[in-house]
Order: structure tokens, then C-alpha cells, then sequence
């Protein structure tokens, strides 16, 4: 099943009763904050729709993301489907790529269009994400920006998701690291000091939002994988200026340039690894359109100590490139979760093809786009224990491992500057945990032999789950 917009999949987690509404006035900060770290923690938590808020005309909502269950219902799946159930499925659709959009003239997003006195406080119910922010952040946009060396290439157009500090009612501070796409885009910009034109879409169809958070090709369309991931064509329209395509059904649409060749102060931020990043020079944005639907809703992104709605958006959507990447030379890979924090921990399992083909498939992660700088605790496990089964990863650590043989350090590698291990910033050393069992030409000591499963007990798994939904729902069989 497919949403057309944000608002349509809100209506579907209410119907499955993964979305609350706040009726009562809150203030901006705390209470939106709070509630995007408070929803995670509950077990399936529902999304957050906040309808007054003081200050404010416009409603806002967080953690549309943050849950397993959200995530399933995105997709199209049942609430209780499991995570390797979703992983398989992602797996399959991302074989349908690509899926090319439908362009329209116009869409919903176009219903109001502001050229003139541009003031973001009027439009968006701002907050500080985490308490010491350097200032109100957007931090759950899709930001569009083109190849000025190959403009009309559909393919190098960029659709990510970066995160947005509010300096001025129409001024914006963007992180745009080199590694990123946008970092690219803004390169070849600043080469020939142009500016470059972006559209920032807020409140978007939720495979949309998780697309742009995946780490995909540089010339491979976002949208044309959201097409495949929602098993039908994504609804484009242009932007006002600059040429871009933006989602028809987006609920906002901020329009400018980055500035080039300008930095200034952006942050600190609360991040992703649960720690605030500091202070850095960054681009800045000039906003000069803005159009957005009539009381547009404000969905925004809580960061915090794991687990939170970042860490379900990223989950999958980082796991399934890598598993794509590496298996295209490693055909033994079954599976691959990076689920924890944007794969800088990982787990891979694999079918040992020779001795040591555990450690070989953890360097062959190293050296893809995403790995090579975020990758820095990565587990290789048989390919018949479940990845995303930490209960049986955790089997395989205390059985498998050999500490003088299969512990493995490589200093001064590439990493994320967003851990704080990382030193100097953008630096790592890289743990390899190989937890599979030796074959040969290793040397193997000691024969194992593996207990099997009880027939039938897959067909007992369906029968207590029907049970206990049965159960929740209250009927008595």
C-alpha cells in the first residue's frame, strides 16, 4: 500500500492506533521534545500529533518513524511483522528500482506561495531538539539540490536528509560533509562561486523521508527507489525556481540557495550517537520561496541516546545497501544489519566460502561508500544465525570467538566525525569480530555439532502469534 502524502499516513496510524493527538495547547519547549524521546521508549510507540501549540498557528508531529510498527505499516506490511521480515521485503522491492515518477503541474504543496517577507517563525512551530542546541533545528527534511556540472541529469539530482539550524527568518545553516552528495553538489558550486539552488520539503509521503536518509549511488534517484519501495510512482512537481522536483504532496516547501564559499558557526546539536557534535563552520542557505499546503503540519525528528526515531529510520535503509554492495561479490552474505547507529556498529552473516572468508567480508564493508566511514564495530557471524537476532549474535561472540585469532584492529582509518571516539575527527580504528566458525584451511581443533530445531516449531510460531493477537484484541478462543 502506497500514501500519497504524510496526512494519509497519518490516518492510517491512527486507524491502527500507532498515532495520538495532543488537543491541549503545549509549549514548544519541552513538550515536543519530550514527547519525541518519550514515544520510542514504549514498546511499538505511536506517533505524536501536537494540533495547538503556544506561539504557533501551525500543528506539528514526531516520531511518525519510531517504531518497528510504524515501520511495517509504512511499507504496507502488518504492525506486528518482524525485522527480518521487513529487511526480506525491502530486499525484494529494491530489485523493482527504478520506478520513474509522475510529474504534475502543481499539487497540494503549492497552495499557498509566499515571495515576499519571508519569515520561517510564522510557518514553523520551531524548538530546540535537545536542550543545549545551538538553536531550533529542522531536522527531518528531504533537501533537493542538482549537479551544476550535469543540471538536466535526473539521476545526479541529490534528495537528502541534512540537518537545518534556523539563524534568521529566512536564513539557514546546513551540515553538508564532503562525503555527502550535497557535499558534492556544493563542491562543483563553490568551484565556480555559483550559488546552489535547494528546496527543503517538510512533512513527505514516509518512504520519501526514509529514502533520503538512504545511502544510495550518486547517480541513482532517490525517487525512483521510493517508487519501487512504495510499489508505485512518486508524485513530482517543479519547484518554484531553480528547476527542482519536490513531492506534489510535501506539506512545506522552503526555497533558496547555499550561499557559496560562506561558513559561520552552526551548532552544537544533539546527533545521532547520542552526543552533542559542537561547533563547525558550515554552508549557509538563503530562503526566498516559500510554498506550503494550508495549516501545513511540521513533522520534525527527536536525535538522542538510542533507541529514538532516528535510529528506526536509518535501520534498514543503511542495512540493505550494504548487504546489496557486499553480496554482489560475496554471493555466501545473507544478511546485513546496520541498525545500530547508522552502521557504525555491524553485523553481517555469512556462509564461510574458505578460512578466514569471515574477515575478508568484514573488509569488503570497509571499502563501500557508507562503510568506509561510518563502519567501526563490525560482528561477521554464520549464515545461520539471524543477524538481527542479538540473543543468537551473542551466542555466536561467546562460542565462536577466538580472541588471539579473530580480533582484528586497523588504526588510522577512515570515520564518521560525528563519534566522539573519532580522533581527530574523521579518524577511526576499526574492530573486526570474526564470529564465524573456522573452516578450512583453518585450523580446526575441535568438530561441532549444531542441535537442531524441533520440527514443526515454525508452524507453532504462527499458531502462539495468532494467539496472542487473539489475546490483545481481547477474544478468548
Amino acid at each position: 500500500m502506497a500514501y500519497k502524502d504524510l496526512r494519509a499516513f497519518l490516518e492510517k496510524l491512527e486507524i491502527e492506533h500507532q498515532l495520538v493527538r495532543v488537543h491541549d495547547e503545549v509549549m514548544p519547549e519541552p513538550d515536543i521534545a519530550a514527547a519525541g524521546r518519550a514515544a520510542p521508549n514504549i514498546d511499538n510507540g505511536p506517533a505524536v500529533l501536537f494540533e495547538k501549540i503556544k506561539g504557533y498557528h501551525n500543528p506539528a508531529v514526531v516520531n511518525v518513524h519510531g517504531s518497528w510498527a510504524n515501520h511495517a505499516l509504512m511499507l504496507g506490511m502488518p504492525k506486528n511483522t518482524t525485522v527480518k521480515e521487513q529487511f526480506l521485503e525491502l530486499d525484494r522491492r529494491w530489485s523493482k528500482f527504478p520506478v520513474k515518477p509522475h510529474w504534475v503541474s502543481s499539487g497540494p504543496v503549492k497552495e499557498v506561495v509566499i515571495k515576499k517577507e519571508i519569515n520561517l517563525f510564522e510557518i514553523l512551530p520551531l524548538f530546540r531538539v535537545n536542550q543545549f542546541d545551538g538553536g531550533f533545528y529542522i531536522s527531518k527534511a528531504l533537501v533537493v539540490t542538482r549537479d551544476l556540472d550535469d543540471y538536466d541529469n535526473h539521476n545526479k539530482q541529490n534528495v537528502g536528509t541534512y540537518r537545518l539550524q534556523v539563524k534568521g527568518k529566512d536564513l539557514l545553516g546546513i551540515q553538508a560533509l564532503p562525503f555527502h552528495d550535497i557535499g558534492i553538489h556544493l563542491r562543483k558550486a563553490e568551484e565556480l562561486n555559483e550559488p546552489l539552488p535547494v528546496a527543503i520539503c517538510i512533512g513527505n509521503d514516509p518512504v520519501l523521508t526514509f529514502m533520503a536518509s538512504t545511502p544510495i549511488a550518486y547517480d541513482q534517484s532517490e525517487y525512483e527507489f521510493a517508487g519501487a519501495l512504495r510499489q508505485e510512482p512518486v508524485e513530482l512537481t517543479k519547484s518554484e525556481t531553480g528547476d527542482l522536483d519536490i513531492p506534489a504532496g510535501a506539506e512545506i516547501v522552503l526555497e533558496g540557495y547555499i550561499i557559496p564559499r560562506v561558513r559561520s558557526v552552526e551548532g552544537p546539536f544533539g546527533e545521532f550517537p547520542g552526543s552533542y557534535s559542537g561547533a563547525r563552520l558550515q554552508a549557509e542557505i538563503k530562503i526566498h520561496t516559500i510554498t506550503h499546503r494550508i495549516k501545513p503540519i511540521f513533522e520534525n525528528l527527536y536525535l538522542g541516546i538510542p533507541w529514538t526515531e532516528i535510529d528506526y529510520l536509518m535501520a534498514l535503509n543503511t542495512s540493505i545497501p550494504l548487504y546489496r554492495q557486499i553480496k554482489e561479490s560475496m554471493p555466501e552474505v545473507a544478511a546485513v544489519n546496520a541498525m545500530y547507529t547508522h552502521g557504525i556498529g555491524t553485523i553481517i552473516s555469512t556462509k564461510s566460502r574458505f578460512g578466514g572468508y569471515g574477515k575478508a567480508v568484514a573488509m569488503r564493508l570497509l571499502s563501500t561508500p557508507h562503510g568506509m566511514p561510518y563502519a567501526k564495530i563490525i560482528i561477521v557471524v554464520d549464515e545461520f544465525v539471524d543477524p538481527f537476532n542479538l540473543q543468537q549474535v551473542m551466542w555466536a561472540l561467546t562460542t565462536r570467538v577466538r580472541p588471539d585469532k579473530d580480533v582484528i584492529l586497523i588504526p588510522n582509518a577512515p570515520g564518521m566525525p560525528l563519534d566522539p571516539t573519532s580522533e581527530p575527527p574523521g579518524m577511526s580504528t576499526k574492530l573486526i569480530i570474526d564470529a564465524t566458525t573456522p573452516v578450512a584451511p583453518d585450523v580446526i581443533c575441535r568438530e561441532t555439532e549444531l542441535l537442531a530445531t524441533p520440527p514443526k516449531a515454525a508452524e507453532w510460531e504462527k499458531i502462539i502469534r495468532h494467539l496472542m493477537e487473539l489475546s490483545n484484541k481481547g477474544v478468548d478462543k
